[in-house]
């Protein structure tokens, strides 16, 4: 029997690539014969090249005519488009075959971030990617979100020190727009208030900053800021006790492995529909509710627009650090 063939579009980033892997397991489990491909940006490749439900990635070359000779050899007969982007309708244009492609809400979007005006629909992002294969009879299997860690990527704790063994929190220091992240005075004044091991994660950019605040708190304090790629990232995320992280893409990889989240909203909002999916049920999302500036914008921005920053500096250091400690 010939197999059917599926290509999965999605290219950034993190966080969304890792949305969309519910999508991948229920093709990959609820159609009979199919094989799943998936195209993404090649910084992006390493997250998906080890997930068992997808049979080869592809990525986008410096020649987009090589690109398109690449997947018109492999005769897909059905293109899932998850980023439904002007990248992504070239690719449609060219491959000429069968193509679904998912909501982007960016009307309902702009009317909550210029007019404060909620049309959005209240559902997860990851339903909307699901809804995408509504044709094919495909259910939502409620197991989550997928990450597979290849074993040369686990991180043996004791590497960073023997201490973490017995447990930790994971504080999230970075995020790609700064008025998501948590200041590093705020990270300061958490892990004073939890007395709790934690691990510092983020990419390279953030690692002066996280020595800083190893630094200023002193013992149990490990900066692990640009010393991991993702997936060891991933790895340390799945070991600890309680994550503590913004809207960012290890937020999505803590869902993934279950983990209990301590989500901090400052510019964007969870109705935006890309809260923690399906993570352990303990967990909690920390806001500042009410705000009239707020969502100013759908991604982030550099500095508050408003420079008073109410959405993240407003937020409680106490209850933060005690619902970590209840939850650790």
């Amino acid at each position: 029997m010939q197999k059917i063939r599926f290509l999965i579009i999605r290219f950034s980033s993190i966080g969304d690539i890792v949305l969309t892997t519910p999508v991948v397991r229920c093709l990959k489990n609820q159609i009979k014969n199919v094989e799943i491909h998936y195209l993404t940006k090649p910084q992006f490749s390493k997250i998906l090249e080890s997930n068992p439900n997808i049979d080869k990635v592809h990525v986008l070359k410096d020649s987009f005519a090589d690109t398109i000779h690449e997947l018109k050899y492999e005769h897909f007969d059905y293109i899932i488009d998850l980023h439904k982007n002007l990248r992504s309708f070239r690719v449609k244009n060219r491959l000429k075959i069968i193509s679904f492609s998912f909501h982007k809400l960016n009307k309902e979007k702009w009317l909550m971030v210029n007019f404060k005006k909620n049309k959005l629909p209240d559902i997860h992002i990851v339903d909307r990617y699901l809804e995408t294969l509504s044709v094919f009879d495909i259910q939502n299997d409620q197991q989550g979100l997928d990450y597979f860690i290849p074993e040369e990527d686990e991180v043996d704790l004791k590497t960073i020190s023997s201490e973490l063994v017995s447990g930790y929190v994971g504080i999230v220091v970075g995020a790609y727009h700064n008025t998501k992240k948590l200041p590093t005075e705020k990270i300061i004044s958490i892990c004073k208030k939890i007395n709790k091991p934690v691990v510092l994660l983020g990419g390279p950019d953030d690692q002066q900053e996280a020595e800083n605040i190893k630094n200023t708190v002193g013992a149990n304090i490990y900066n692990t800021c640009g010393k991991f790629n993702i997936n060891q990232s991933a790895s340390v995320v799945k070991q600890a006790n309680v994550i503590l992280t913004p809207d960012t893409g290890l937020m999505h990889i803590a869902s993934a492995f279950k983990k209990k989240i301590v989500s901090v909203w400052g510019n964007t909002i969870p109705e935006f529909g890309m809260y923690p999916y399906l993570p352990d049920t303990t967990s909690e999302i920390m806001e500042i509710k009410g705000l009239k500036c707020r969502p100013c914008t759908k991604i982030g921005f550099t500095k508050c627009p408003k420079k008073h920053f109410k959405c993240i500096l407003d937020l409680n250091d106490d209850y933060i650090a005690q619902r970590i400690r209840e939850l650790y």
